[in-house]
């Protein structure tokens, strides 16, 4: 079994939500302030959002690869320090006009022209640390940086609108490409040396302050991925033409009456079985050298999961389907080391996944926010909780506090019960009654995003579930998380013992 959590409480803040001159979070000196608002603040945690390459609709959970890094977080001040950019190149940059917003377009159009430079300047190969990035990341690095070398050849076409030949990576187009594109790939290889180098870097500065990082990952990944066009055996695909022929989603519930129909294909977990689940070691051990604890997305997926025939238009006409449960998680502990697991248990209550949680010691998660639906023995409200257990205020996917806690959005007997459960006599007092409620409690670790640390409304809410455009873009401003809020935060700490 696991060894459970440290007692402790963190902040759910994500890398691109991080104050920068440049449109949005960097590995830069905003991060490494946070990290000291944390030791201020007494947080034993940083919870971060998926840091792999985003593709269309800039979300994190639809990522170009598992095992990459976003090259928007590479720190450009580092790279001046360095030599490879200077400041006048950078400058000359237009970066966006607000500061509480991630300006994507902005990013995309100027990031990669100024990464350009610093690649032909660089002489990455002869340094040191590259031959042990490059030992580490092999299983997936070379066949990453030829995708996305092919991908901007095609004018970033997904790969299934690519030419016949290399869609299939037929011997000779494979080979083509190759040398064609070969100052191309070396580039994207850059990206990813200096990526993993600056949050090395980053991660080991948190650790020295006593802080762990919580990274997050996808059950699944992306159509438009790497790791599907390389390994499209692995994936529930048609042979003829590798279009998908099951997708994931989950079924209509009381947040979506036509459920939700992600898309992402699902995995054969027949032939994952039969490699033993080599890909997902591959994955986990990836996942270890970047966190210190993985929380795995839509973990139910993994006892049994929802497939929606391709080319549905929502989720209702989907089936459940058993999936490989303690095999794979057997296959995970083979590899996972001293990196601790957080189970995503959310959603339709299934018997076998909390029975997996209590071989695997994994613990599962409570969201104060579904807490209070009049049922007195809901898991969610804080008297149920039980110590191997991490609670959340809110995730990326619900309401900030102060949004749902608004008394025109509840009914008036559920106001009722939050007041008398948590000694409410004003709405001013929810979201303080909220945080002293969870501190308070059995469960292990506490984490709330930083939107709900400082009391921000719903305009800073990071992701609508369902929708596109306008997600994933809420900023911290620079100076906004000051002093007060870390000695209120270390209060709670010391008075809940969660030191």
């Amino acid at each position: 079994m696991k060894t459970m959590l440290d007692r402790g409480a963190g902040i759910l803040m994500p890398v691109s939500s991080l104050p920068s001159p440049y449109g949005i979070g960097t590995f830069g000196k905003a991060a490494y302030e946070f990290v000291d608002f944390l030791k201020k603040a007494r947080q034993k945690y940083w919870q971060v959002l998926p840091v792999g390459p985003t593709s269309y609709g800039d979300s994190p959970y639809q990522s170009f690869s598992a095992f990459a890094g976003n090259p928007y977080f590479i720190d450009l001040d580092t790279l001046v320090e360095e030599e490879l950019l200077t400041r006048e190149e950078i400058d000359a940059c237009y970066w966006g006009d607000d500061e509480a917003q991630v300006a994507y377009d902005t990013v995309f159009w100027y990031r990669f022209p100024l990464l350009k430079k610093a690649h032909a300047r660089s002489e990455f190969h002869e340094e040191e640390g590259y031959e042990k990035f490059y030992m580490e990341s092999w299983y997936w690095l070379n066949d990453y940086a030829f995708y996305m070398a092919l991908k901007f050849h095609f004018d970033n076409q997904e790969w299934l609108a690519w030419p016949e030949d290399i869609r299939f990576r037929k011997k000779d187009a494979v080979e083509r490409y190759k040398e064609e594109l070969k100052e191309e790939i070396d580039f994207w290889k850059f990206l990813q040396y200096k990526f993993f180098q600056q949050w090395k870097k980053l991660r080991a500065y948190a650790n020295s302050q006593g802080i762990s990082i919580i990274g997050d990952i996808p059950i699944y990944v992306a159509l438009d991925s790497a790791d599907v066009w390389t390994h499209p055996e692995l994936f529930l695909l048609d042979e003829e033409n590798l279009t998908p022929l099951k997708v994931a989603g989950v079924p209509p519930d009381a947040f979506s009456e036509d459920g939700q129909l992600w898309g992402n294909p699902l995995y054969r977990w027949d032939v994952q079985e039969k490699t033993d689940f080599a890909w997902w070691k591959e994955r986990m051990k990836a996942s270890g050298r970047l966190y210190d604890v993985v929380r795995i997305d839509h973990f139910i997926g993994v006892v049994q999961y929802y497939a929606i025939p391709a080319g549905a238009e929502d989720g209702k006409a989907g089936e459940w389907l058993k999936g490989p449960g303690k095999k794979l998680t057997d296959a995970i502990g083979q590899v996972i080391g001293d990196t601790k697991v957080i189970a995503e248990d959310l959603g339709i209550f299934v018997p076998e996944v909390k029975a997996l949680l209590e071989e695997t010691g994994y613990p599962g998660m409570k969201i104060i926010e579904f807490a209070f639906s009049g049922d007195r023995f809901n898991e969610h409200l804080p008297h149920m909780y039980t110590p191997n257990s991490v609670v959340y205020g809110g995730t990326h996917d619900n309401e900030t506090l102060v949004g749902y806690f608004k008394p025109e959005e509840r009914q008036w007997w559920e106001l009722q019960y939050i007041a008398d459960y948590m000694g409410v006599s004003h709405q001013d007092q929810v979201v303080d009654r909220v945080m002293f409620t969870a501190y308070g409690s059995v469960a292990s670790v506490v984490i709330f995003q930083a939107q709900d640390v400082l009391k921000l409304d719903n305009w800073a809410r990071m992701n609508t579930p369902g929708t596109v455009g306008s997600n994933w873009r809420w900023r911290m401003r620079s100076g906004e998380l000051n002093q007060g809020h870390a000695d209120h935060l270390a209060w709670l700490v010391d008075t809940f013992g969660r030191f």
